[in-house]
């Protein structure tokens, strides 16, 4: 059974009725009245209940679920999910800025491992070609929602990754906590379509659109100590930037 405001129409106003419900559900959502996991009644139901015909009702979730705000799950229905994170683009990791928002995130370690540095990762840092380093691939979720897949590369010399548990902590912290700090990099931002695995961690489907983001961050020494490229869930993810006329 699904769950919901109570949802007023004014019939005579101008201002198109699948606004008005996708309006209201927004406004549930936003004050907590409507929380993450809360499933909403579905099109039928609802198209029933407000003396609408489905395709109104239909066009009202989606406006939902292209804002980030509901997902559609087969044999589930309709489900709140958490707001789209937004992230200035700032020297910062994912996990402190999830955390420093209250958003309580979550982490799996897919893959740890020591290799050799190929050509572009020895150059990214700084590297002779064959140098051992540390390849973590991660997925970070919020809730119960996978939002980020993360692969980063680090020198192997810098610590030890098999010591820390990446489950608890986020990477630049550990790399605080061994006396690391980072304090330039170099960023690209762009997007790309899922592959077959992407798609299947990510809870998306083949070829949906991932925002991405690739990073080659400094310390204050200069070094570069980490290599990173992450794929982010669009419907859950942003970037802000502030720009400031010169």
């Amino acid at each position: 059974m699904g769950a919901g405001p109570q949802i007023s129409l004014d019939r005579s106003s101008p201002v198109p009725l699948y606004f008005q419900i996708a309006e209201q559900l927004e406004g549930a959502i936003v004050s907590g009245a409507l929380a993450p996991g809360d499933k909403i009644d579905n099109e039928l139901d609802l198209a029933g209940r407000l003396g609408l015909s489905r395709p109104t009702v239909r066009q009202a979730i989606q406006v939902l679920v292209d804002k980030g705000m509901v997902v559609r799950k087969r044999g589930v229905g309709t489900q709140v999910v958490h707001g789209k994170v937004r992230r200035s683009v700032e020297l910062t990791s994912l996990y402190d800025d999830l955390t420093a928002a209250g958003q309580d995130p979550r982490t799996e370690v897919l893959g740890l491992r020591r290799v050799e540095a190929d050509e572009d990762v020895a150059r990214e840092l700084q590297l002779e070609p064959g140098a051992p380093v540390w390849s973590v691939e991660r997925l970070r979720y919020i809730g119960d929602e996978p939002l980020a897949l993360m692969h980063n590369l680090l020198p192997a010399s810098l610590l030890d990754l098999d010591a820390i548990d990446l489950t608890r902590v986020g990477l630049y912290a550990a790399l605080r906590d061994a006396g690391i700090w980072m304090r330039v990099a170099k960023q690209r931002i762009g997007s790309r379509r899922a592959d077959a695995r992407e798609s299947r961690v990510l809870a998306e489907r083949k070829g949906a659109p991932l925002l991405t983001m690739q990073r080659t961050a400094y310390d204050d020494a200069g070094r570069a100590v980490e290599y990173g490229e992450h794929a982010y869930r669009p419907d859950l993810y942003a970037f802000e930037i502030t720009l400031v006329d010169r």
